[in-house]
């Protein structure tokens, strides 16, 4: 796995934004981080799509995008070829993302977990490995 880790967020992830970034820094990862920088209302689709071309283009990166429901952003960021992100709101959720789908972005609701199972998820996500067997046939079908 790369060591950068793209991150992003709306103003409702930014708090949580800012602990995943302190976590992940302490396990040895560099993270690029494309925003938002406060708590002030934004658009997530602007701070989604750059995590998701930086995962286009660059094989083997994990990133991380947070909204309100993560479903804004996680809708945004699937929009890219090439793209797996998860909305995960529990550990094994992350971790049978990673697990049977290869999931590339662990998008995140942070108006509805606390700060300790996002960095649960988060640890999760970066260190369970992707099966492949039967599972690779099926992400193989995921692209339109």
């Amino acid at each position: 796995m790369n060591k950068i880790i793209p991150i992003g967020c709306d103003h409702a992830g930014y708090e949580l934004k800012l602990e995943v970034i302190k976590l992940l820094e302490s396990k040895g990862f560099t993270l690029k981080d494309f925003g938002c920088h406060s708590t002030e209302s934004i658009d997530y689709p602007d701070y989604g799509h750059p995590v998701a071309d930086f995962v286009e283009q660059n094989e083997n990166t994990f990133g991380i995008v947070i909204c309100g429901s993560g479903n804004g952003i996680n809708m945004t960021v699937n929009k890219h070829k090439g793209v797996r992100s998860a909305l995960c709101w529990d550990v094994e959720l992350a971790e049978l993302a990673r697990q049977h789908n290869n999931a590339n972005i662990l998008a995140l609701p942070a108006r509805f977990i606390s700060v300790e199972k996002g960095l649960a998820m988060v640890s999760a996500f970066i260190e369970t490995e992707f099966e492949g067997g039967r599972h690779q046939r099926r992400v193989d079908k995921i692209p339109c």
